[in-house]
């Protein structure tokens, strides 16, 4: 357990990191982690070791067991409203979705006759729609996608897949799915504003969040920088969330950059490893769980955050 070390650039960050808060490993000796989701009806963080191949759940209490090998290679998770966990299948190249049985359901692998490229995280709107960012990060590591690493597309992009579709899923065919952003040139962590007026993507080779209007129909409008990190620590724009207040956190130089609605940045949660992604858990949400490569750690915040799930979401922000 550590004294969470914080850089504060604005008054008021005290709010976000009380002082005092402690940094505690909850589960270490995994190979690269990411897509932290915490399962409120199991109580439970659930996460994936890309490389280790595994997606993993963590207890309080109990501690860490393995829930699913092999898995394709999963990167970002989140669940659906019916609570089903929905992968991004980095190596597989497909969106998928664990059933309540057990079994597994490809909503998505097609787009425009042709392959995905490799999906690297996911959300779940609150009207079922499933966003993911798609790239071609997975096709250039020796063994990530099997025998095929065909780049079948000449851009990257950020996809949605309609609600209706996702419930009866056509994955080969590519139905329901439709392109909203190729600005980004290596899209990588996504989600919304509180209220879903706003979606925030990752650039990560460019080290900026963009931020768009979100439509009615679906589409988005009015792309924007929103944020650019500046630092010269190690890490990168990668895994992104929101708190209540619609402050936006994301993985960056020296850890988590906490950003306000306004995209001034508040202040830097520092943590000791490589912060890949990040979730918010615990029964009032106002933990933070951190996936950082072989360590997960979690530190006790001073507010709440909006965390994966509708149900979930509706409760935190009393829709």
């Amino acid at each position: 357990m550590y004294a969470l070390d914080v850089d504060q650039t604005q008054p008021g960050f005290e709010k976000i990191v009380p002082p005092g808060a402690v940094l505690e490993r909850v589960s270490h000796g995994h190979v690269f982690t990411e897509g932290p989701l915490w399962d409120a009806r199991a109580g439970a963080l659930v996460w994936t070791d890309i490389r280790g191949d595994q997606i993993l759940k963590y207890t309080p209490g109990k501690g860490t067991e393995v829930v699913l090998e092999p898995t394709g290679k999963a990167n970002g998770l989140t669940l659906d409203h019916q609570n089903r966990i929905v992968v991004a299948g980095w190596g597989s190249r497909t969106i998928w979705r664990i059933e309540p049985d057990g079994t597994h359901t490809v909503l998505a692998s097609h787009y425009d006759r042709v392959k995905l490229g490799t999906p690297n995280d996911v959300v779940v709107k609150s009207d079922g729609s499933i966003w993911w960012t798609d790239t071609d990060g997975a096709l250039f590591i020796p063994g990530m996608c099997g025998d095929d690493v065909q780049k079948y597309r000449e851009y990257n992009a950020t996809m949605r897949l309609d609600p209706n579709v996702a419930q009866a899923p056509s994955p080969a065919t590519g139905a329901g799915i439709t392109v909203v952003d190729t600005a980004c040139e290596g899209p990588n962590g996504l989600c919304f504003s509180p209220d879903e007026s706003l979606l925030y993507i990752n650039d990560t080779p460019n080290r900026t969040i963009r931020v768009y209007d979100v439509q009615q129909d679906g589409t988005l409008n009015n792309g924007r920088v929103f944020y650019t990190d500046t630092g010269i620590e190690p890490g990168v724009p990668d895994g992104m969330k929101v708190d209540v207040e619609g402050n936006v956190y994301c993985t960056s130089s020296a850890g988590v950059h906490v950003i306000s609605p306004q995209g001034q940045l508040l202040g830097r949660i520092k943590v000791p490893e490589h912060v890949a992604n990040m979730a918010w858990g615990d029964a009032d949400f106002r933990t933070m769980y951190f996936t950082c490569r072989e360590v997960v750690y979690r530190a006790r915040l001073g507010i709440t955050g909006v965390p994966h799930g509708e149900e979930n979401r509706r409760r935190v922000l009393r829709l």
